[in-house]
């Protein structure tokens, strides 16, 4: 069966970049979801995180002042629908294989491999 990806991608960090350049070198091209255009539901948002099995605030980018004491104290949901009125806050690159529902992020980019050598 083939495979189905999804990613949650940003064209402007290098990460993002080189982590769907290796999906491509694997033949597949995925659905691009350019998130700080179209930033994730809350609903997807919590989504991500049960795949990726880490609580929503474990998909907060942290060293670029997100991560206030405040907005750590948001339960799942408040936080997912915090992220979508700050998708720059949100880990990149999240890339999901919609086949088996399973998520990776893509940090370092070469941890999608996971999702292609199965």
């Amino acid at each position: 069966m083939p495979i189905a990806l999804t990613i949650y991608h940003n064209p402007g960090c290098s990460k993002s970049r080189k982590t769907l350049e290796l999906i491509r070198e694997h033949g597949i091209e995925p659905r691009i979801i350019e998130y700080l255009r179209e930033p994730p539901p809350p609903a997807t948002t919590l989504r991500l995180a049960k795949m990726l099995g880490v609580p929503v605030a474990d998909l907060l980018r942290t060293g670029d002042g997100n991560e206030t004491d405040e907005t750590l104290s948001l339960n799942d949901g408040a936080l997912a629908s915090w992220l979508q009125d700050h998708p720059a806050a949100l880990q990149r690159p999240i890339v999901v294989d919609e086949t088996s529902a399973r998520a990776v992020i893509g940090r370092p980019p070469e941890t999608v491999l996971k999702l292609l050598i199965a």
